[in-house]
């Protein structure tokens, strides 16, 4: 069997797709020899496993509620939610929930799931150490944390079932004609640059309300945006098909200072029922300002 095989087969607690990037990285030899993933081995095979460490600084985030359930944030723009991969050395905001829940640094019961899954897969094991959803690096704003994978799970289907209430302010080039509209257009995965998304018929439904609190001399705007959906770069697809690109989204706009977006508030149900609202303080940078 194929070397990666076999160590997905049987230590389960990595995918494969991990194990190949640690076998790459010369963190497993057989008989004493740095391996290859696509070395055979069988049951008689001497392997040897040395996985460093990582270090990872840690970062205290702004919290603005936590009890034994659940950890609210408020994140701040440039801190990933989540590991990007295996060899992550990176602080994400699934690190200080897994640090909130557990002193000792591991999430009550939620197991280490360091690469995405496929889907179809368990929809709750998708998500690393209780972030029951995600903000982009450059977005800041207020985040929830589960605490056990059970409240992961009770948080996470009233987003599926779309309970959540959300809200967001953004800054943007030009300013629209009308105060107030709703962007009815459907959003798919861009063929052309996998890792964005686009406006397409074929896509998934995506439904954003927009107005306008301010607008500011140099031809730009300060929005207020309500997702209906939670489609991936919902907002940045939407306001940029329209021809209002958010300021410093360098992937649908163009770059020049932080993406001006913020998650100024979130209202969900905690367990036991309590139906709770969420507000965390504007940025500076949005303050009642031009962002030049």
């Amino acid at each position: 069997m194929r070397l990666d095989a076999y160590l997905a087969k049987n230590r389960p607690e990595f995918s494969r797709a991990v194990w190949q990037k640690y076998i790459e990285a010369g963190y497993v030899s057989i008989d004493g020899k740095k391996a290859t993933k696509t070395a055979q081995v069988s049951d008689e095979s001497k392997i040897s496993i040395d996985i460093p460490e990582i270090n990872k600084k840690p970062l205290d985030l702004p919290v603005i509620y936590e009890d034994d359930n659940v950890a609210v944030i408020n994140k701040p723009a440039g801190v990933l939610t989540h590991s990007k991969g295996a060899l992550n050395d990176e602080f994400t905001v699934s690190d200080f929930i897994k640090t909130k829940s557990n002193p000792k640094g591991r999430t009550r019961g939620i197991p280490e799931v360091i690469e995405q899954k496929p889907q179809g897969s368990d929809p709750w094991e998708n998500n690393r150490f209780g972030v029951v959803h995600r903000l982009d690096r450059e977005t800041s704003g207020v985040m929830v944390g589960a605490k056990t994978p059970e409240v992961l799970k009770f948080l996470q289907k009233q987003f599926a079932n779309r309970k959540v209430k959300k809200a967001y302010l953004a800054v943007v080039v030009g300013v629209p004609k009308d105060d107030e509209f709703v962007i009815d257009l459907p959003i798919g995965r861009n063929p052309r640059k996998p890792a964005t998304f686009r406006v397409d018929p074929k896509g998934k439904s995506a439904v954003t309300e927009v107005k306008v609190l301010k607008k500011f001399d140099d031809n730009t705007a300060l929005l207020e945006l309500k997702p209906r959906t939670g489609r991936t770069h919902q907002l940045r697809v939407h306001l940029a098909h329209i021809g209002l690109p958010i300021v410093g989204d360098g992937v649908y706009g163009s770059k020049e200072a932080r993406m001006m977006l913020h998650a100024s508030e979130l209202e969900i149900t905690l367990p036991g029922g309590d139906r709770k609202v969420f507000r965390v303080q504007t940025p500076k940078e949005f303050d009642g300002k031009s962002v030049n």
